[in-house]
């Protein structure tokens, strides 16, 4: 192979074999990938919602950041935590790893997404804290025997993950001083089984629901998330789309009216 001369200083260059290629490729991309991964890590993670258990507060195919240092700091690149994790704020939605039994797997202690590594993750709203009593009756939500206030503001056609349709009502909850939209069934046969309820909730873990409460998989299937899975607090939508609208390939209709959208 020819050499490469210079035209302003007249040296001569080897060319650059596969070695000094990859090279120059390692120094190139590697530290904008640990930059990356560290920021992902430590500061803030975007996700996608994939499925209709939040709605109405998040709509499928939202794309929400979410802080990973609200509840806590970690050691960065891991999910081993820096002191004791902080309790959340009843309401607060919130990301967590499914809370399966990981323990002594590399996913519940490296934070990466990268298989088998990444974690299965879930967004929910946080209902119940450490020695709460949670129950659910006729789909109103009863915290330590105190039912919270549900009022009716009309119908809600909801559309799930594979374009299927079904009828709902949208209420406004007062979840202790905290107001936010949620979905139940219209008929009886169609709302969630409780089997779990009623239930006090451990020390250190919470009780997590969806907003869509007959179409969300949630702490009264699968009981109640350890404080040490969390991952973040859900701050905003900045991307979101349509999937089951075909004006774009691939992504839908853009919902531009959600982008910015705070999540409360």
């Amino acid at each position: 192979m020819d050499n490469f001369i210079d035209e302003d200083t007249g040296e001569v260059t080897e060319p650059m074999g596969f070695t000094g290629w990859l090279w120059d490729v390692v120094k190139t991309w590697v530290p904008a990938l640990l930059m990356v991964l560290l920021i992902r890590s430590v500061l803030a993670e975007p996700f996608r919602i994939p499925s209709g258990s939040m709605v109405p507060t998040l709509e499928i195919g939202d794309h929400i950041l979410v802080t990973k240092y609200s509840y806590g700091w970690r050691i960065p690149l891991t999910r081993i935590p820096i002191g004791e994790v902080q309790l959340p704020e009843r309401g607060d939605v919130v990301v967590f790893v499914y809370p399966d039994s990981d323990e002594g797997k590399m996913s519940y202690w490296l934070d990466l997404p990268i298989p088998p590594i990444a974690t299965l993750d879930y967004v929910k709203r946080v209902v119940g804290l450490p020695g709460d009593t949670i129950d659910v009756r006729n789909n109103v939500l009863y915290v330590n025997g105190k039912p919270q206030r549900q009022e009716l503001t009309g119908p809600h056609p909801f559309t799930d993950d594979g374009c299927n349709n079904y009828p709902t009502r949208r209420y406004v909850e007062d979840l202790e001083g905290h107001d936010h939209d949620i979905l139940t069934a219209t008929t009886y046969s169609s709302r969630q089984i409780n089997n779990r309820l009623p239930m006090v909730v451990p020390e250190g873990e919470i009780f997590a629901m969806g907003d869509n409460r007959d179409h969300s998989s949630d702490s009264r299937r699968w009981g109640t998330v350890p404080l040490r899975n969390l991952k973040g607090k859900a701050r905003f939508v900045w991307l979101s789309y349509d999937q089951c609208k075909k004006n774009i390939p691939l992504l839908g209709d853009i919902r531009a009216d959600r982008f910015g959208e705070p999540i409360r």
